[in-house]
């Protein structure tokens, strides 16, 4: 081989090597003609599972997706030019989802950049702060101390990604053609990674310890609050913690505290739906606030925790953030989640049954009215009988808007294995059905639950699933345009809310299914639905349910409910002198 051709081998190879050594063994590569070496030695790697997507917007869903199932990071892998911008929105994701993602983007030589070259863009910081690290690699080289510079910048950037809060890194890497590489020169190694970074647990100093057991040890109205991003190894710790002090846990269906063999004993998850009652939150007043994890889905517990004054609110995370969308947190408390309830159940354990049967009472109350209360055909009812039907050990992603908030309300405490993931990073509809792709390479049984417009927005996703015999059941609830802006004040804006809110699309997924050799049921009717859920049990690859519903009814629907539960708990109030 020329010495081009061995210089960019042997700089190129000692990179990816290291990037696999440190735990990076499945890139999402899309193809294009200057990343064609990195493509060829990722796929030559005898170590790595590559997955082809065309598309990279979607393919950089994929990857998001496998690197949330799998705990791991993963790489994606583009050409020049727009195709790395379009890697944008899954990298914003990522950051503020705090998903591990090795971003790879191929580029002009330095000599052809800003003179009109083309598919030459300015791609030096092209994601900005979004990233937690972002390098112009050098130019291939193979002196010792250029291949020493690859392999410890691949270590680096694997380390940065998964380093709490984990989060993208993005490698930017000019390469000159002629841009073969000369394989049969490679021989990967099977040795362990040659760079590694060691991190330790963070734990709370003796005397921030005793500071805040002193505050804790006085106040008997505890409520804990765990969101999404919760390091799931600290659930048992956090269920000890709340029953040694008697404080309920408010847990958003994303948390993974509903689903389980844990113990769920002070776990509330009704409180979307009783948070709205005016009696219930001036009688449910606490007097500390922790929060694990990210703010939860709900409205009304977010209107709940700034009507608050004057209250100790401690937020609990491994990594240096400062996630306060409220303005209400008093400290932020930087520690291991498990080190911290260990650290905090010293000394007596707290009397506060009083405070915890109230939560419960009204807990037990409203989960009594949504589960049994009869109602017609509606979304939320759908979403109801699709929890009750999931096998143990079943994963739903929910697309943003309706989806995410119908399980806040309908996914009732349970020892089944059920897990629920969503994109609210960003809280954005774009890659749902992508991202819920990668996450089906997973071990578990996957099931999208989504509306017709993120379907839409993301359909050519379902490319990576036909290519690959991905197993996905997808649930499509169609009203026929955006369901979440019925519930909205722009709903009464009669004149144009339909043009730019509802934006009805009046599509045929059936369509779409032939197109993508998907197995296709349309539901219309209540009886229709359960059927439809037993009828691809037998099928692998993708499966769509298109639930057919109408907007204006679902909204009227759930608002009957809410009101029928707020009715009962105004008079449990008034029977019980609360």
């Amino acid at each position: 081989m020329d010495e081009h051709q061995k210089r960019l081998t042997h700089y190129l190879a000692a990179y990816i090597d290291e990037l696999v050594g440190n735990g990076v063994d499945e890139v999402v590569i899309s193809p294009g003609s200057r990343s064609t070496p990195m493509a060829l030695l990722f796929t030559h790697h005898p170590g790595v599972k590559t997955y082809i997507n065309v598309d990279e917007r979607s393919a950089a869903f994929f990857g998001l997706g496998i690197a949330k199932a799998k705990k791991k990071p993963v790489a994606i892998l583009c050409t020049s030019g727009t195709a790395a911008a379009n890697y944008y929105p899954a990298v914003i994701e990522a950051r503020y989802a705090k998903v591990p993602l090795i971003v790879l983007t191929a580029d002009r030589p330095h000599e052809l950049r800003e003179v009109g070259a083309p598919q030459a863009i300015n791609q030096l910081e092209l994601y900005g702060k979004h990233v937690k690290w972002s390098v112009d690699m050098a130019l291939p080289e193979s002196l010792p101390e250029i291949l020493q510079y690859a392999k410890a910048s691949a270590a680096r950037g694997v380390s940065l990604s998964i380093s709490a809060p984990a989060g993208p890194v993005h490698f930017n890497f000019p390469i000159r053609e002629p841009l073969i590489p000369a394989l049969e020169e490679v021989t990967f190694s099977n040795r362990r990674r040659e760079k590694r970074v060691i991190g330790g647990l963070r734990g709370l100093s003796t005397e921030m310890r005793d500071d805040l057991l002193s505050v804790l040890k006085e106040k008997q109205k505890g409520l804990i609050i765990c969101g999404t991003g919760l390091d799931e190894s600290a659930i048992e710790s956090i269920m000890f913690f709340a029953e040694y002090h008697g404080f309920p846990v408010v847990a958003d269906p994303l948390s993974q505290i509903r689903g389980g063999e844990h113990s769920k004993r002070n776990v509330i998850e009704t409180y979307d739906a009783f948070l709205k009652i005016e009696e219930v939150k001036e009688a449910f007043k606490p007097d500390l606030i922790i929060r694990f994890g990210a703010m939860p889905v709900s409205k009304p517990l977010t209107l709940f925790l700034k009507g608050l004054t004057g209250v100790p609110y401690w937020v609990v995370s491994s990594g240096e953030e400062w996630q306060d969308p409220i303005a209400k947190a008093t400290e932020f408390i930087y520690c291991d989640e498990n080190l911290f309830c260990i650290d905090m159940k010293t000394g007596a354990e707290h009397n506060a049954a009083g405070w915890l049967h109230q939560w419960k009472n009204v807990n037990d109350v409203s989960r009594n009215i949504l589960q049994t209360r009869d109602q017609p055909w509606n979304e939320g009812k759908a979403v109801k009988q699709l929890i009750e039907y999931l096998p143990d050990g079943a994963s739903i992603f929910a697309s943003n808007s309706m989806p995410i908030r119908d399980l806040d309300t309908f996914f009732f405490n349970s020892d089944r294995n059920i897990s629920i993931y969503a994109n609210r990073g960003a809280n954005g509809i774009d890659g749902v059905v992508s991202t819920a792709l990668g996450m089906s390479t997973g071990n578990a049984p996957m099931y999208l639950l989504i509306g017709d417009l993120a379907f839409f927005h993301d359909l050519n996703g379902l490319l990576v699933a036909k290519k690959y015999q991905l197993d996905i059941t997808i649930v499509v609830m169609n009203n026929n345009g955006g369901g979440i802006f019925s519930f909205l004040p722009q709903a009464n804006e009669g004149t144009y809310f339909e043009e730019l809110f509802g934006t009805p699309m009046d599509l045929d997924f059936a369509s779409a299914a032939v197109f993508y050799g998907a197995h296709y049921t349309l539901v219309k009717e209540e009886s229709e639905f359960g059927s439809a859920l037993q009828s691809v049990e037998g099928h692998q690859g993708i499966k769509i349910i298109e639930v057919l519903t109408n907007r204006e009814e679902n909204v009227a629907i759930h608002r009957k409910l809410w009101n029928f539960v707020s009715q009962e708990i105004e008079g449990e109030f008034k029977r019980n002198n609360l």
